[in-house]
């Protein structure tokens, strides 16, 4: 099995020197190749490329910019392997990575998995908070931390694997971002393909953003959400409904408390309280601690906003998703 690791960009080259700096330290015996898609980048990363062309198999495509899922499906059209390995360039690829990846698929082969993600000692405060809030199994990032079940799972395209059968079925991602990944796997469910989270296979996904971009991020994961709800309403799960429902509910808990009614709003206290008492233990800070508190507030008030507003919108109202939210399509 021939690998091609399929990296679209988007104006940043310092990200994907730290990538391929990663990729070049792999211990994976066999031959893989990486494929570079510069999506209308006005900074592009040509020359970072060109210095790793002596240590690793690696081609270079600039195009205009069309978005990320269209540009993995161009990379994925120009590579040359089977099996296709997709990653966002704010990763860095642990060195026994592809060797994981292949011994999973040797196990029990399936045409397409997701793998979790961690953060390193290395990055800032923030990037662990907002990791922690992403990969918890105290809030909705169970999925991206690696605690769903292992059947019957929707990768996520900063660190999933898709084979070359399952891409021309499939034609790939679609137009709408965020929201191409989990679009694609129930594509596939529906064509008759299988999907798996392969535990061992994490990467560490660094988010480069502020508290302003983590919002906008989260939000438009909100919005989303309704849309594919609407589109597959067979995978629609109660689950969607947490981040709203508990941002409605603290509202709630919030007014009766004026009126002496604590229970609430005490309820909702254990709850950060947990949080913060859990990220210090796996961060190993108090000030990371304090720090995940907001990004957990933030994920649950941008997504549950979000969702609510497309619910209302594209569910209740059945207006067009690209009408209503051009900002979600390209």
């Amino acid at each position: 099995m021939f690998f091609s690791l399929i990296i679209p960009v988007y104006n940043r080259p310092d990200e994907v020197d730290e990538l391929l700096q990663s990729l070049s330290l792999s211990t994976f015996k066999a031959d893989f190749e990486v494929v570079i898609i510069e999506d209308g980048s006005s900074v592009p990363c040509s020359d970072v490329v060109k210095t790793y062309e002596g240590k690793l198999q690696i081609s270079y495509y600039s195009k205009p910019n069309s978005g990320p899922g269209d540009s993995r499906n161009f990379g994925m059209k120009k590579a040359k392997g089977d099996y296709f390995l997709v990653f966002d360039s704010d990763c860095i690829i642990p060195k026994q990575y592809l060797e994981e990846v292949a011994s999973a698929l040797a196990d029990d082969y399936v045409d397409c998995f997701g793998g979790p993600d961690k953060a390193l000692d290395s990055f800032s405060d923030i990037q662990k908070a907002i990791n922690f809030g992403m990969t918890s199994f105290l809030t909705t990032g169970g999925i991206r931390g690696g605690s769903e079940k292992t059947g019957k799972f929707q990768p996520r395209s900063f660190n999933m694997g898709l084979s070359k059968k399952a891409f021309e079925a499939s034609g790939g991602f679609g137009n709408i971002h965020p929201g191409e990944d989990p679009d694609l796997s129930i594509r596939l469910w529906k064509l008759g393909f299988e999907t798996r989270l392969f535990p061992k296979a994490y990467v560490y996904h660094k988010r480069r953003i502020d508290w302003s971009k983590f919002y906008k991020q989260v939000n438009k994961f909100g919005k989303a959400r309704p849309i594919l709800n609407r589109w597959y309403p067979e995978y629609t799960k109660l689950t969607f409904f947490f981040p709203t429902v508990f941002m409605l509910g603290l509202l709630f808990a919030l007014l009766i408390a004026f009126a002496g009614m604590y229970i609430f709003i005490g309820l909702y206290g254990l709850y950060f309280m947990a949080l913060f008492l859990v990220s210090i233990s796996q961060n190993k800070s108090l000030k990371i601690g304090f720090l995940s508190l907001i990004a957990v507030s933030i994920q649950f008030y941008g997504y549950g906003i979000g969702f609510l507003k497309s619910f209302l919108s594209v569910q209740c109202l059945k207006n067009d998703p690209k009408k209503v939210f051009p900002e979600l399509f390209f």
